[in-house]
């Protein structure tokens, strides 16, 4: 792999940016393995917490893939580039000590490969999740991945987290921060006007990395029989999230400086996709519902089109690192175009 790919998060060096996302795909050991062997930079293990309640969760999931004039098409690798998933999901059906094990096994692995598996908590209860954070380190895990931005928090109070109160983010991360010693990564919700001060306030409480932004809650409507999809409140997010997480991590740098490592999600489905977030700020990106969707493939193919890419540009991946973002202009930087709207009304 070329060293064109490496990069860096905080302490963390990766051999290449793309980092696979936690999702169901990721929960037996296996699928981490078929994603380490893909050639990922670092893989984020199916997220954990103390709470039966979002166990349960897990065992209540369904799942549905939408074309683009929201209709259901059949999962698996041939759904076209515009599909995206919606769902309702749990966590790990493995109880704590055995998912624990797991992952530090899976993370020696990855150490095999110059890779990493990251473990991923949910925040339920602080408490609980310091204590769980101090036995993942002592486990020997190399990375903690801290979820508060699920999209589930109002469907399953007491379970998991979508924090919205930069105060509060604060309390959380310092929490953690002071129990562990390894690289912290906080994943964000983007269901909020304030992303950037949500970073600001877990970087200045000690995450090494911010991860933008989580998938939203949606209701999609079934025109047929005039009731919810799937019954419920669903999760979302898809390649038409690529523009809003993007935005995310160009305020977010402005916000936080250059130096801040962010990690993009929701909305890269290809190695170009990986190359836009990065000139939005991202350091890496994570990919899950695309591979979730169409299967490990995506990951390796992922990797090299972005390759190809760095090649064909003669730069490397720390390269594109912010430069679309640094080069953003606000409106009323940008020049007069006079009556230049009226070539956009229709006749």
């Amino acid at each position: 792999m070329s060293e064109r790919l490496r990069t860096a998060i905080g302490r963390v060096t990766l051999k290449n940016p793309l980092i696979a996302g936690s999702a169901e795909h990721l929960i037996d050991a296996e699928g981490v393995r078929r994603a380490l062997e893909a050639g990922v930079g670092a893989v984020v293990v199916k997220s954990t917490n103390e709470s039966q309640a979002a166990r349960r969760q897990l065992q209540a999931a369904e799942y549905m893939v939408l074309d683009d004039a929201w209709r259901p098409i059949p999962w698996g690798k041939d759904a076209p580039a515009h599909a995206y998933i919606a769902c309702r999901s749990g966590l790990s059906p493995l109880s704590f000590e055995a998912w624990l094990d797991q992952t530090a096994m899976l993370d020696r692995e990855a150490k095999a490969v110059d890779s990493y598996a990251v473990a991923s908590l949910i925040l339920a209860d602080l408490d609980a999740c310091v204590a769980m954070a101090k036995q993942v380190e002592a486990a020997g895990l190399r990375v903690l991945e801290l979820n508060i931005g699920t999209p589930y928090a109002s469907q399953a109070p007491g379970a998991v987290a979508t924090e919205l109160d930069p105060a509060r983010i604060t309390t959380i991360v310092s929490a953690v921060r002071a129990a562990v010693t390894i690289p912290l990564w906080i994943k964000i919700t983007g269901q909020s006007e304030r992303v950037p001060e949500l970073a600001a306030a877990a970087v200045a409480a000690g995450g090494e990395a911010v991860v933008m932004a989580g998938r939203s809650l949606g209701l999609i409507p079934d025109v047929e029989t005039f009731e919810p999809m799937l019954g419920t409140t669903l999760g979302v997010g898809g390649y038409w999230n690529l523009p809003l997480t993007c935005q995310w991590l160009a305020l977010s740098r402005a916000r936080l400086g250059a130096e801040a490592p962010l990690i993009g999600t929701n909305g890269a489905q290809s190695g170009l996709d990986i190359a836009r977030m990065m000139l939005a700020g991202a350091s890496a990106v994570e990919m899950s519902s695309a591979v979730m969707l169409r299967g490990f493939d995506v990951l390796a193919d992922s990797l090299a089109e972005l390759e190809a890419y760095l090649d064909r540009k003669d730069v490397s991946a720390r390269d594109l690192i912010g430069c679309a973002a640094d080069s953003r202009k606000t409106f009323a930087e940008m020049p007069l175009r006079t009556d230049n709207w009226r070539r956009y009304v229709p006749t």
